[in-house]
């Protein structure tokens, strides 16, 4: 079996509207990612950068059971139903798969 993959997203919302546009998005693919076997890990804010630059206005981490559950959920009809919101709610945005550092 596959294991488990993290994705981390930080997300620049844009300025008018797009914190209430991606809302929407969050509620619509709630579904899908329940259907996929993910969840939301960690939720923040960011509130300071102390070194470098960092100022997304919100990050996350959501873990995959695998890689083909993000795969086929990404792939998805579904999921063309409704990544439209998410492009119209950001600015700018990193999606980067993680692994465990331990």
């Amino acid at each position: 079996m596959s294991e488990a993959i993290f994705m981390m997203n930080a997300l620049w919302f844009k300025k008018d509207g797009g914190q209430e546009k991606y809302k929407e998005y969050g509620a619509a693919i709630a579904l899908l990612l329940q259907a996929a076997g993910a969840e939301v890990k960690e939720s923040y804010s960011t509130e300071e950068s102390l070194i470098g630059e960092w100022n997304p206005d919100t990050f996350f981490v959501v873990r995959y059971p695998n890689k083909a559950a993000f795969e086929t959920m990404v792939s998805s009809p579904e999921y063309a139903q409704i990544k439209h919101l998410r492009e119209e709610a950001l600015e700018n945005s990193l999606l980067v798969r993680c692994k465990s550092f331990a």
